[in-house]
């Protein structure tokens, strides 16, 4: 496992789904994980805590609400985060965002736009690109691709 992807409840799944996908299309191996910050923190410190000696590199967290689990994370790890905030009832997931994008200084989380979990992914594996040279070309290429497809664009 290279990723750990981790959300706050199951009903994060839909969102989530998309990290998982673009994590596979790259073959990278990943680990999905339902662990809450709020409800069943021990746990959650556990995971983290030996995520690295199953060769974890980056962890991809998503959550909604009062989405602290990006920040928990890390908080117990020096390990890349990569948050991404899972769009609420109650605030259209504004705050979501702003729960996980104001970390205090010192406990950086990288945070994607709400429902962001494909972007989420694909800088994970930018992350995981600087030390592996396959995985850098299929970048690259997927990149070249998005870029033909725009050029080919007729309207």
């Amino acid at each position: 496992m290279k990723v750990a992807v981790i959300m706050g409840s199951a009903s994060d799944w839909d969102v989530m789904s998309a990290a998982c996908t673009t994590l596979e299309e790259f073959g990278v191996p990943y680990e999905k994980k339902v662990l809450s910050a709020h409800r069943n923190p021990g746990p959650l410190a556990a995971y983290v805590e030996s995520a690295p000696e199953k060769g974890c590199e980056v962890f991809i967290a998503g959550a909604g609400g009062a989405a602290h689990l990006p920040g928990v994370i890390a908080a117990l790890t020096t390990l890349p985060v990569i948050g991404i905030p899972v769009k609420s009832k109650a605030l259209n997931g504004l705050d979501s965002l702003l729960s996980i994008v104001q970390m205090p200084s010192g406990v950086p989380v990288a945070t994607m736009a709400i429902d962001g979990a494909r972007n989420a992914a694909l800088y994970a594996i930018s992350i995981l690109a600087l030390q592996d040279q396959d995985l850098a070309s299929k970048l690259k290429q997927f990149r070249k691709q998005q870029s033909d497809k725009v050029l080919a664009t007729v309207l």
